[in-house]
């Protein structure tokens, strides 16, 4: 945890204050504007231990629009990286989908799998190193045991070929690992392209790279749980895959294409919860209504909404966080308070001296908000994580200024976002909807 006297690189400094004024989650920095939250947190960081050892979790983190789904994601993913596991993470779309016949789910992996990340290439693309390190490692047994290399990678990868497309996927990584040993960078290109899921034909993969399957629509699944054994045979924990704005799903306009991708979903839930998949987790990002409505959510499906269903001991205050679903409660006043103090320290990064704003300021801020929008502003404090930060940006840019005066002006409408979700269209919701993603 930050304190108020630990020092902020001005480089995450500038990150997160930009980032807040455009309304995105920032990079950098996630640890000094973290507030609460800390049961979820240590409930994720148990699904990261499952997996570094080889089992396998599944989480869908509900919240309304605003109330912290992407800036917890971000977190766990953080989190994820530090524990030496590898992470990939997207959002759905209309045009990315868990299941369908349009090149819709193949879009979703190849985004997943250019995403990518590692704790040393934090930013995606990492693929390419991970398998440059893999060939080197086995290189380097192929020489101390005397074998040739191609042998001991085919060796390395025996338990990829059982898999289900598993035989083309260890065919390409040794494909990579010839075109990386002979200097044939059009040879690594073709096999990236493979593993990357960006084929869309069978005959181009089989011209390049001599096999006979590709990973399409159909395949998004076990790509994924090609991957993730991948990677541990690679020398990580295991695979963590984002996907967040599932609400996509409910608003899809038709019943059949929304019960394929709740079928999926229903897949993989019963194979982590049966543990007949290994080294990967899923943690999938939505709104309550993408969750409980019985109509077009989760719910509608029965197989789903047996195994999704709030366990009912979880009454008057009790919370149960070994279950698939993590409920991300409201800030509460206390919460809030907390993330203005840690946005007014990021401002100067970590030094008290250089505060904008005395204590009582924070206070009057928070009056000024509950006066204007009421308690929505704990909800979904999209807006005013916003108004504070361009206060004290006025504030910062011109110190004459009292902060009193300028309080009378700042105006806090109240998120409507939350009713966009009554709306069920084709069209996405924001990909920004992330900015109080800050509430945890």
């Amino acid at each position: 945890m930050t304190t108020k006297n630990t020092p902020i690189k001005t480089r995450d400094r500038d990150t997160i204050i930009s980032a807040l004024r455009a309304g995105v989650v920032p990079r950098l920095g996630l640890q000094h504007i973290q507030v609460g939250r800390n049961r979820e947190i240590e409930a994720f960081i148990r699904d990261i231990e499952r997996v570094a050892q080889g089992g396998a979790s599944i989480r869908f983190v509900i919240g309304a629009y605003g109330a912290g789904k992407t800036f917890f994601l971000f977190l766990i993913r953080q989190i994820a990286l530090q524990s030496k596991l590898v992470v990939c993470q997207a959002d759905l779309s209309p045009d990315r989908r868990m299941h369908a016949s349009g090149g819709q789910a193949r879009s979703l992996y190849a985004e997943l799998a250019r995403s990518i990340s590692t704790r040393t290439v934090p930013d995606g693309g990492a693929l390419r190193n991970i398998l440059e390190s893999y060939i080197q490692k086995t290189s380097e047994r192929a020489r101390a045991s005397g074998v040739p290399i191609e042998t001991a990678i085919k060796e390395g990868l025996g338990d990829i070929r059982e898999m289900v497309g598993g035989y083309d996927f260890a065919t390409v990584i040794a494909a990579y690992a010839k075109g990386y040993e002979e200097g044939n960078s059009d040879l690594q290109d073709s096999a990236l392209r493979w593993l990357r899921g960006e084929y869309s034909t069978k005959t181009e993969a089989r011209t390049d790279l001599g096999v006979r399957s590709i990973i399409d629509d159909t395949a998004f699944y076990d790509g994924l749980r090609l991957l993730a054994r991948f990677v541990r045979v690679a020398g990580f924990g295991g695979l963590i895959v984002c996907l967040d704005e599932l609400v996509n799903l409910y608003k899809l306009q038709s019943a059949q294409a929304r019960k394929q991708n709740y079928e999926q979903i229903l897949r993989i839930l019963n194979d982590v919860l049966q543990g007949t998949t290994e080294g990967i987790g899923f943690i999938l990002g939505g709104t309550p209504e993408f969750l409980l409505d019985t109509r077009r959510g989760l719910y509608s499906y029965e197989a789903l909404q047996s195994r999704l269903a709030e366990n009912s001991f979880a009454t008057n205050g009790l919370a149960d966080y070994s279950g698939p679903v993590v409920n991300l409660p409201s800030l509460t006043p206390e919460e809030l308070y907390h993330l203005l103090e840690r946005l007014r320290d990021v401002f100067a990064t970590g030094n008290p001296d250089h505060w904008l704003v005395p204590d009582e300021a924070l206070t009057a801020f928070m009056d000024h908000c509950a006066n204007r929008i009421g308690d929505a502003y704990f909800r979904t404090p999209r807006n005013t994580v916003k108004a504070f930060v361009d206060l004290l940006a006025i504030i910062e840019q011109n110190p004459q200024v009292k902060w009193q005066d300028l309080l009378g002006q700042v105006e806090v409408p109240e998120d409507r976002q939350g009713a966009a979700d009554t709306d069920i269209s084709n069209e996405a919701n924001d990909p920004d909807d992330e900015l109080a993603t800050l509430s945890i």
